[in-house]
């Protein structure tokens, strides 16, 4: 209680938004517009909405995390994971649902401007992601708590998120930025959407996942216990560690497969975070406590902007070097 006490208000709201959680919203964006900018289709202002509303909805997720895991009771004592704020009595529940919200409510807002680029299909991808956030722990069957929360990550802070902002930059270069053509199907529009932008979105999908992961294996006895059956829980630690190396694994054969099929080798620059990835596996396949557990999610983290980061330079390096093969 006293390490509670001495917490201040400004720092506890910090614990709570989680920004060592961020790299899982900011990676894709990232990744996507390094894509848009290899197919010549950048666009700064829709690219910059797009980051600002991903971060918005991964806090706005956390806060729905800290508030929901609470009221359901699966933060109990002995959680080894960060301090959640509303089970440790650090801020009100009640502040933290109107935190979610109103996070939610800026994410939307800003969202306005991306459905004006692209249409309805952001209308459905805006919507669905809100709901996703909330009803990952939330609502009469939290997701989260039935095995499906790693399937919601690998879609939403992935293949959404990276897909999602290629569309909205690809949409505002279809329409000159002004909607004069807006399809009323919730279908992108041919050409919003290519395959090189679904399959760049593989690697950010899988280290993203591996964020939950961690996480997953670190709280299976006590989520277990409080009845949280995430697939860890479900499935045991040896499945949950072959997950783990193979979203990582996935996440270093998409590269290639990209030199191979005509892009500059520069696509291989993710190739440099191995070292670190191979730190990471090993710590996730020989422990289980928070000690170890809780490092490992933050160079998890860092191991997901590192990889991303370096992927969308790859994309864009050679145009920006007038580089040719």
């Amino acid at each position: 209680m006293a390490e509670t006490e001495s917490v201040t208000r400004t720092r506890a709201w910090l614990m709570a938004a989680r920004p060592q959680t961020l790299p899982a919203g900011a990676a894709p964006v990232v990744v996507g517009t390094g894509v848009a900018y290899h197919a010549g289709v950048f666009h700064a202002l829709p690219a910059l909405a797009a980051l600002v509303g991903a971060l918005l909805l991964q806090v706005g997720t956390n806060f729905a995390n800290d508030y929901y895991d609470a009221v359901n009771g699966t933060d109990t004592e002995d959680r080894e994971g960060f301090t959640r704020v509303t089970a440790g009595g650090l801020i009100a529940a009640a502040s933290v649902r109107r935190a979610m919200y109103l996070t939610y409510a800026v994410a939307i807002l800003l969202g306005t401007y991306l459905v004006y680029v692209g249409g309805l299909p952001i209308v459905v991808v805006g919507l669905t992601s809100v709901a996703a956030g909330i009803l990952y722990t939330g609502g009469p069957y939290p997701y989260g708590y039935r095995g499906l929360g790693d399937l919601f990550v690998f879609v939403y802070f992935g293949l959404v998120a990276v897909v999602g902002t290629y569309y909205v930059q690809a949409a505002a270069t279809a329409f000159g930025s002004v909607l004069l053509e807006t399809p009323l199907s919730v279908l992108p529009p041919a050409g919003t959407v290519t395959l090189a932008a679904v399959v760049a979105s593989l690697p950010a999908a899988g280290l993203s996942t591996c964020l939950l992961v961690v996480n997953n294996i670190r709280d299976r006895e006590t989520d277990a216990a409080t009845g949280k059956r995430t697939l860890a829980v479900m499935l045991g630690y040896g499945f949950s560690r072959v997950e783990f190396l193979a979203l990582v694994g996935m996440a270093y054969v998409v590269p290639v497969v990209f030199a191979l099929t005509g892009y500059s080798p520069l696509v291989l620059l993710p190739m440099l975070t191995l070292p670190l990835a191979a730190s990471l596996a090993r710590t996730v396949l020989t422990e289980t406590g928070g000690d170890a557990l809780n490092p490992a999610l933050e160079t998890t983290g860092k191991l997901l902007a590192a990889h991303s980061v370096l992927f969308a330079a790859g994309f864009v390096m050679p145009d920006l070097l007038g580089l040719s093969l």
